[in-house]
């Protein structure tokens, strides 16, 4: 097997994309939050101390999105057209997150979503930890891409 962020020493090395062709890219990621139904009810009514809990992840997120390149080592700066995050509760006790990113550029924008799922997820639980510590974050992973060489790839369950 070869990988492709190694070089013929072993070391990791950011893959060059110079030639790469630019084009439309986009991914999908979500995350899901599991916690007491009084705290999804908080979070649905408004009524956290810390405030609008899905509008601050929901901020979190984009802004996540726009710093990946800084959190995970060899993943290159980009462009990003746009990044929407849709957060929906899904009574009794989850919370379901969902990154859209989108770029015009030389590579993908998987890490993007993820990141952005992630950290809306994280900022979820920072707001609602006061009231509930017991909250779990799951199912973090890349629901759909599209462009680029390898062209849509989609998860087989949703």
């Amino acid at each position: 097997m070869e990988f492709t962020h190694l070089n013929d020493k072993g070391e990791a090395y950011m893959v060059n994309v110079g030639d790469k062709a630019v084009t439309a890219r986009a991914a999908t990621a979500c995350a899901t939050m599991r916690m007491r139904p009084a705290t999804l009810d908080a979070l649905q009514n408004g009524t956290l101390k810390k405030g609008d809990a899905i509008a601050a992840a929901r901020i979190a997120g984009i802004l996540a999105a726009k710093q990946t390149a800084a959190l995970i080592p060899l993943c290159h700066p980009i462009p990003i057209d746009s990044v929407t995050i849709d957060i929906t509760p899904q009574p009794p006790d989850c919370l379901r997150i969902v990154a859209f990113a989108h770029t015009t550029y030389k590579t993908g924008i998987e890490m993007e979503a993820l990141t952005a799922a992630s950290v809306a997820a994280l900022t979820v639980y920072d707001m609602c930890k006061a009231i509930d510590r017991s909250m779990a974050i799951e199912n973090i992973r890349l629901l759909e891409k599209s462009g680029g060489h390898s062209g849509l790839w989609a998860a087989k369950t949703v």
